[in-house]
């Protein structure tokens, strides 16, 4: 029997998620035995900056994509967030899962009713951040490091009055009963990717054996968010992000600018056929960057184009 080495990092999230695509392999795909690999990335041993001051979450994936030029790892499995937008090209993306709930949750701690006015909200992300201020003025918005567990135990001990999460890490963890509040799209915009599960492979091998895992929405909502993203330069630890809406073969975008300069960001969306994603996303970007130029003192030249 043929084994398939999958690559993951090794927190108790990411090996939930990898299990996820093994179980696939394992009813889908006859004589092939999947074998999980597990590794600490660089953007795990570093806890002590923000992820912006050490290189960005592509620090998440760069020992797993060693793995497979190495060919230690067949495939690589990781959360679409957390995957740097301009990728290597002989380790392409090969397969979307179906997207989990996008949305942003508020975490308080065991019996509180509302976050802590004296304590501070914690988040991983400034594109959180910049969003949340407005919704929490007054409150200190201020950077929690670590896993899912590590950043809920600083909760506890009282170093945070709030979390603000990816539900759908929470919910593929079984800890959907923590989550106090969602915060719609509309007042919080995701990461793009966000809820979406994906698997890096060698451009040279044949991923067929993927197909059926592929989810066509996922994939159409990925390249429109991510090219959107890529077109403003945005990297992982950027605050420019973008949300895809699919139905009946139609795709919204919604994308966030954000005019670092003066700290402040516009959204507007953009609608099209949901073949035509990533064409989408780049007209997206053009347009918010020139609304931005118009609306924004400031430089707002940000992206591939003066």
């Amino acid at each position: 029997m043929r084994k398939i080495i999958v690559g993951s990092r090794d927190s108790q999230l990411a090996v939930a998620q990898s299990r996820m695509v093994i179980s696939y392999i394992r009813e889908h795909v006859p004589d092939v035995e999947p074998v999980l690999l597990t590794m600490k990335t660089t953007g795990d041993r570093i806890l002590d900056r923000t992820l912006d001051q050490v290189g960005g979450k592509g620090l998440f994936v760069k020992e797993l994509d060693r793995a497979l030029w190495e060919h230690r790892a067949d495939i690589t499995v990781h959360s679409l967030k957390d995957i740097p937008m301009e990728l290597p090209p002989d380790l392409p993306l090969v397969a979307f899962s179906r997207r989990e709930d996008p949305r942003d949750a508020l975490i308080l701690p065991e019996g509180a009713e509302e976050p802590d006015p004296e304590l501070p909200i914690g988040t991983s992300s400034l594109r959180r951040q910049i969003q949340l201020k407005k919704l929490y003025p007054g409150y200190r918005i201020e950077p929690v490091r670590g896993n899912l567990q590590t950043r809920l135990r600083k909760l506890e001990e009282g170093q945070f009055g709030a979390l603000v999460l990816a539900s759908a890490g929470l919910k593929r963890m079984g800890l959907e009963g923590r989550i106090r509040r969602y915060f719609t799209i509309r007042e919080i915009l995701p990461a793009a990717g966000q809820g979406i599960i994906a698997v890096q492979g060698r451009a040279e091998e044949d991923y067929s054996w993927l197909q059926g895992l592929n989810d066509p929405e996922a994939q159409a909502a990925a390249l429109a968010e991510r090219a959107y993203v890529r077109e403003l330069d945005g990297g992982c630890t950027s605050p420019v992000c973008a949300h895809a809406e699919i139905a009946e073969g139609r795709i919204c975008l919604t994308g966030l600018f954000y005019e670092e300069t003066t700290g402040g960001f516009l959204k507007d969306s953009l609608e099209g056929a949901a073949d035509q994603a990533e064409q989408i996303g780049i007209r997206l970007a053009e347009k918010l960057r020139e609304q931005c130029r118009r609306q924004l003192p400031k430089d707002c030249s940000g992206g591939r184009k003066p």
